[in-house]
């Protein structure tokens, strides 16, 4: 067994997939329409799906926006300068919503950001 992926569901498709393969670095994998449920769904990810786990967006046409409850933590990416990546995303207007730094009781470098959804992704510094 492994993990396949995370489903998001975003209200604007192709921001997400901007902010996702532009800002976050990932590639589009796939994208597909259905018509008969009125929904698009679009894997990203930094590898094939075949080997590495990757993140489903899913988009319902009639829905333009979705409350974030208090069930989901995060999406955690390795990074190899966290400062750097906090940088680049900075002066691209992501918000950063947790500057870098040691996790509190511990020694690992950690940062969050925010999707256009407002969904939180952590970024962990592994150089």
């Amino acid at each position: 067994m492994r993990l396949l992926h995370t489903m998001i569901r975003v209200g604007d498709l192709e921001r997400s997939i901007h902010f996702y393969t532009e800002q976050l670095g990932m590639k589009l994998l796939r994208k597909n329409d259905f018509p008969g449920g009125s929904f698009t769904l679009a894997f990203v990810g930094y590898g094939d799906e075949s080997r590495d786990t990757v993140i489903e967006l899913t988009h319902n046409w009639d829905t333009d926006h979705y409350e974030l409850g208090n069930g989901f933590g995060h999406i955690a990416i390795g990074v190899d300068d966290i400062y750097a990546t906090c940088e680049r995303l900075r002066e691209a207007a992501v918000p950063i919503v947790r500057e870098p730094g040691p996790m509190k009781h511990g020694t690992t470098v950690i940062a969050f950001v925010e999707d256009p959804d407002g969904y939180r992704i952590e970024l962990i510094g592994r150089g």
